[in-house]
């Protein structure tokens, strides 16, 4: 019976810390992505935050708040925490459209989803949260909000070569 208990118990230990190692892993990718969207917001001139390549898309700074909203939503959903801006389309704020302000709002996602992945149980991971249509895990809308965001940092790569300037380098670890 002890051996049977002193097994249990390493299971218990071994499976925390696989959980805390995602929680680890999560908030590093997202302190990565933090890094490289500012890095981008910091390349793109103050003059040109109204860009846009051609009618129908969004500016430069819209895609940056559009990737921020998606970000503080889709991060939300994860982790549980109420979303910052509540019902404010930051994306359409007007107020919102310099490089200062930009750059401020993007950097405050990140820091909401990374606090609230850190804020995590992570026993809860693979509970699944419904939103709309879609039944996916905590875990799930977490990784979604990172890969988001970088759909719309890479459209911005686009923007930025059309200025002629170079996109920031990509940071994959």
């Amino acid at each position: 019976m002890k051996n049977l208990i002193l097994l249990f118990s390493c299971f218990l230990g071994v499976l925390t810390y696989a959980q805390n190692t995602t929680i680890d892993q999560l908030v590093a990718d997202f302190e990565r992505s933090k890094a490289m969207s500012l890095e981008y917001i910091d390349a793109m001139p103050e003059d040109q935050f109204n860009y846009k390549p051609t009618e129908g898309v969004r500016t430069f700074a819209a895609q940056m708040l559009h990737g921020a909203q998606g970000t503080i939503g889709l991060a939300a959903n994860g982790t549980g925490e109420a979303p910052i801006y509540g019902d404010i389309n930051i994306e359409q704020e007007a107020s919102f459209q310099s490089k200062s302000e930009v750059r401020r709002i993007v950097a405050e996602s990140f820091d909401f989803a990374i606090a609230g992945i850190q804020n995590m149980d992570p026993g809860k991971l693979d509970e699944v949260v419904v939103r709309g249509p879609y039944n996916v895990t905590r875990l799930g809308w977490i990784q979604k909000a990172n890969e988001h965001v970088g759909h719309h940092r890479g459209q911005c790569a686009i923007y930025l070569r059309m200025k002629g300037i170079t996109p920031p380098v990509y940071k994959l670890f």
